[in-house]
């Protein structure tokens, strides 16, 4: 991948998590970002890794206005966070995909919980974007995309799910929609809750 302008990344750099809305298909080239930041991401924009503990944070839930955080959780065996947002047209492939294949299947499961989060849009924009999806599992307000911006670079794109397990601790990571990436995190998901039932 081609390096970016530095005059580009200042600028974006400049504008903050909320001033970003890049493509979801546009991933970082690390060599630049580590000339115009101090954190260094991965090749998939991740600023986090597996078996870091997930990063907490609290949000309000579009629709209702209940606050949550993270740490609410922690006695959950699976908890899957879901970075999307209505412009992201991957995001609007992939989350029918987690609602039935995911949510639906888990939802009344004591030990997991779905929580999407979407970056900087308002709650009246988050709800009608849940409506054409056709999602039920609840979305969060990223105000500003500060929630974002602690698993993931801030010119990162948006479209990635993060599993965390019954410690806190990352598991998982999924960037965009690939079937085979989905099925394996479909798969991990099911792996800990088999566990979760067998204690």
């Amino acid at each position: 991948m081609k390096k970016i302008h530095y005059a580009v990344v200042a600028l974006a750099l400049m504008m903050g998590c909320s001033g970003n809305k890049k493509s979801e298909t546009t991933d970082i080239n690390a060599d630049t970002i580590a000339t115009t930041d101090t954190i260094v991401p991965d090749e998939r924009g991740y600023i986090v890794e597996i078996g870091d503990i997930a990063p907490d944070f609290s949000a309000v839930v579009a629709g209702t206005g209940e606050q949550v955080r993270l740490s609410d959780y922690k006695d959950k065996r699976v908890v899957m966070l879901q970075f999307t947002a209505s412009w992201c047209g991957v995001c609007r492939k992939e989350m029918p995909e987690i609602e039935k294949q995911i949510w639906q299947r888990h939802k009344d499961n004591e030990h997991f919980a779905l929580l999407g989060i979407d970056r900087d849009e308002p709650d009246s924009t988050v709800l009608q974007f849940a409506q054409k999806t056709g999602v039920t599992y609840p979305l969060l307000l990223d105000e500003g995309g500060e929630i974002f911006c602690r698993y993931a670079h801030r010119l990162a794109g948006i479209t990635r799910n993060v599993i965390v397990d019954t410690d806190g601790r990352i598991v998982m990571m999924t960037r965009l929609y690939d079937e085979e990436e989905f099925a394996r995190m479909t798969q991990v998901i099911d792996s800990l809750l088999i566990e979760a039932g067998k204690q």
